[in-house]
């Protein structure tokens, strides 16, 4: 449980960036695909998200093996807690693609690394893996279909 706790804490502080550097009219103005999820779905699916990727966590952090699959869980974290104050905060798009795509192959890495040393964890990484294939696509098509939004 403690550490459990431990990483839930750590992803809180990467979710409170999204209460900080919150979208408001800038992104409610930029053209988005048709894609584009709600605005009640993102908070839900990082909860989600964030939730999930700290039991998994907990479980792998007392296997033997760990070190590889914990170092990507803490870089993934790190770029997580990134992305927001970058792209909305900063208006950065490009920057925030940069450093999505990278937290993409990251998490990526880290699934993987995980479901070797546990199948369940591993598994519940699959929606925050699925979740940012939805939203490096959609950072990539704002950047695409507003250039100069940043300066707006």
């Amino acid at each position: 449980m403690t550490l459990f706790l431990i990483f839930l804490l750590a992803s809180v502080a990467a979710a409170s960036t999204g209460v900080i550097f919150k979208p408001g009219p800038w992104y409610d103005r930029l053209k988005k695909p048709s894609f584009t999820p709600p605005k009640w779905a993102f908070p839900v699916a990082w909860t989600l998200i964030y939730l999930l990727s700290a039991v998994a966590a907990a479980r792998v952090a007392v296997l033997p093996g760990a070190g590889v699959a914990l170092a990507l869980w803490a870089a993934q974290i790190a770029l997580n807690t990134l992305w927001t104050p970058l792209f909305f905060g900063a208006r950065q798009m490009a920057g925030g693609l940069v450093v999505i795509v990278t937290l993409l192959v990251t998490v990526a890495s880290m699934t993987a690394a995980f479901w070797q040393l546990d199948g369940w964890a591993g598994a519940m990484l699959l929606p925050y893996v699925a979740w940012l294939v939805v939203a490096t696509a959609l950072n990539w098509c704002i950047w695409r279909d507003n250039p100069g939004a940043a300066d707006s």
